[in-house]
């Protein structure tokens, strides 16, 4: 069958290799393997149903839609959303056995007159000041949650919060809030129950914060979660972005290529034509990115477009329809999407999960 135009091949077995390295490295009771921005772009449920095999036993997704998804699919794990919109159907998300993560009173207010007893995680905030309850709501939130779970109206499930990655001393003071928040909760009577506070990097340097469940996000899908840690971790790329040569054309020395001409050649060249740009997701700063066309590895010149990039191949065999691949797998020989990313001044986590519609995910 022909290869579509362009093309994510995303490798369920790369997902389910990594899921099971990161669980010899962090063998806490249980992990959650982050599914969530439909599986950083690799495919939502193809991600969960590879790390679930692999050895995690909770899912982890931003909000309700990308939890039905998972349930629409036949995926029975527990589910963990934690990012609402106001007007959420916590009763279907309840009913489907889909875990809330509640950042505030009027939330979990809404969770406990869900009329299936929902189950709840309870996010605190202990510094990110992103969602989630903060220091001074601690005491009222805890008295609320009592009485709901006292009423039978919720289940306290976990209780969770995420760290900044900052420092030591910083990713230390947000532990020590984490556990003025876990003795608040047990002031009241209550089991916490699972307690999680690190994401994939914080799980791997910081055995402290590990508790009862560490959430495995990016490393999953084979890129390494702190730029200090590249290189050190047996991780495998899951995806390799390629598409296929649509053009060639043999320039003189002084050409200009592409938008404001921000590269001239220098000598007589080939250029190629790849169809893919930035509503594909592929990052307009990222000039002198590589890409390997067989079994060479060329540089972008020139401005990238929406639709197009153009490769200096210079006198190497190219020819219309070989594949150009942007990222996949270095040991394979293909560059890494942290070079893309490094080319772009940005991170691998953005470039992976906003590939546009036009990139057709296939298995590989």
């Amino acid at each position: 069958m022909t290869r579509p135009l362009r093309e994510a091949r995303i490798s369920a077995e790369a997902i389910g290799a990594n899921t099971a390295t990161l669980r010899r490295l962090v063998p806490t009771t249980h992990a959650m393997a982050i599914v969530k921005a439909d599986g950083y772009g690799h495919g939502a449920v193809t991600a969960a149903r590879a790390a679930l095999e692999a050895g995690v036993d909770h899912l982890g997704v931003a909000d309700l839609d990308e939890a039905f998804e998972l349930r629409a699919a036949g995926i029975d794990a527990p589910v963990l959303a934690w990012l609402h919109d106001p007007e959420a159907d916590f009763a279907a998300a309840a009913e489907a056995g889909i875990a809330l993560g509640i950042s505030s009173g009027p939330q979990l207010a809404r969770a406990a007159a869900s009329g299936h007893r929902a189950t709840v995680h309870i996010k605190v905030d202990t510094g990110l000041s992103r969602n989630g309850v903060i220091e001074a709501e601690w005491g009222p939130l805890v008295e609320q949650l009592a009485a709901h779970v006292a009423a039978g109206e919720v289940a306290l499930g976990g209780v969770f919060s995420h760290l900044s990655n900052t420092s030591p001393d910083d990713d230390r003071g947000q532990v020590v809030a984490f556990e003025r928040f876990l003795d608040a909760v047990r002031s009241v009577g209550l089991d916490p129950g699972i307690r999680h506070l690190a994401a994939s990097a914080a799980a791997l340097d910081h055995p402290a914060a590990r508790y009862d469940m560490v959430r495995l996000g990016i490393g999953l899908y084979g890129i390494a979660p702190e730029r200090h840690l590249r290189g050190t971790l047996p991780l495998v790329p899951a995806m390799q972005l390629s598409a296929r040569v649509v053009g060639l054309k043999r320039v003189p020395a002084g050409s200009g290529v592409s938008y404001g001409f921000l590269h001239r050649t220098t000598v007589p060249t080939t250029l190629a034509l790849v169809p893919l740009g930035y509503a594909d997701g592929v990052p307009r700063a990222a000039v002198d990115a590589p890409v390997r066309i067989g079994d060479g590895v060329h540089r972008v010149v020139g401005r990238i477009a929406m639709d197009q990039v153009v490769v200096d191949v210079g006198d190497a065999p190219v020819e219309i329809g070989d594949r150009a691949v942007l990222w996949g797998d270095p040991a394979e020989g293909d560059p890494g999407v942290d070079e893309w990313a490094d080319a772009a001044g940005t991170i691998a986590y953005e470039l992976v999960t906003r590939l546009g519609r036009r990139v057709h995910r296939t298995g590989a």
